[in-house]
Order: structure tokens, then C-alpha cells, then sequence
């Protein structure tokens, strides 16, 4: 059995230049371990069936109400004119019984004041539309 002290002949000290692998691989052999031993838990969980998520675009039916109110105040019920807000309720309180409950979807002008769509909304609440929607433009993309 010999031991190497240095160099045979007394000379300079070299430097070496290779890399000790031995910790590398007995840090890698343990987190190989840890794995082994953790995968089977995190793959064990309790059986359960997800929902399916369906996306499917809004489309206008004929059994929805359009309401449009212009700038002025305007009030139109699916492109006819409505006379006041009275005769509008009478026409939500007719919609409002039948089965399915039609949704409503109002089409207020960019201009108009808040005020005019803010009564068409107390409309239909009075009348007992329970499924109420704004209609919007997307923004224009800019190519």
C-alpha cells in the first residue's frame, strides 16, 4: 500500500485542474431517492369528475328584447318606437309572464345621458326582468 505526498522529484506545486464529482453524484443519487419515494403520494388523489367548460357566444334569439335608447331619449323596442316609459313597462309586465322569461338587452347610445338608461333598468326591475344585458361595441383594434 503507497500514499502519494507530491511530486517524485520536489518540483513546484501543480494545480489540478479536474472537477470532484463525488459529492455531484451522491447529491443527485439522494434527490433520485427523495423522488421515487414522493411521486406515488402526489399521484394518489381522490377520484373526482370535473366539470366541462363550454364557451359559447352570446346570440340573439328571437325571444330576446332589444331596447335601443337614442341620445335623446328615444326609447325603441326591438326597432319599433315606444311612446313613454309607461307604455313601455305595460309592454316588460306582458314579457315578464311568459315561459322562458325573454332576456332584455339594452342598447344605449355612447351620447345618451345615464339618466334615460337608468329608467329603461328601473323598467324592466319594476316589471320583473329578472335577466337584464348591455350591449357594447368592441374597441377597435388598431392594425
Amino acid at each position: 500500500m503507497a500514499i502519494s505526498l507530491g511530486p517524485a522529484g520536489g518540483g513546484d506545486d501543480e494545480m489540478t485542474s479536474t472537477i470532484n464529482t463525488t459529492p455531484l453524484v451522491d447529491v443527485m443519487l439522494v434527490l433520485l431517492i427523495i423522488f421515487l419515494v414522493t411521486i406515488p403520494v402526489v399521484t394518489h388523489t381522490v377520484p373526482v369528475n370535473l366539470p366541462k367548460e363550454i364557451n359559447q357566444p352570446t346570440e340573439t334569439t328571437p325571444k330576446n328584447i332589444n331596447i335601443s335608447v337614442t341620445k335623446e331619449g328615444d326609447i325603441f323596442w326591438n326597432q319599433e318606437p315606444v311612446k313613454d316609459y309607461a307604455a313601455l313597462l305595460e309592454k316588460m309586465k306582458a314579457a315578464s309572464v311568459t315561459v322562458p322569461q325573454p332576456e332584455v338587452h339594452i342598447r344605449g347610445d355612447r351620447d345618451a345621458r345615464y339618466e334615460f338608461v337608468g329608467k329603461v333598468v328601473v323598467v324592466c326591475q319594476r316589471a320583473g326582468i329578472s335577466r337584464i344585458g348591455f350591449i357594447t361595441e368592441p374597441p377597435h383594434q388598431e392594425e
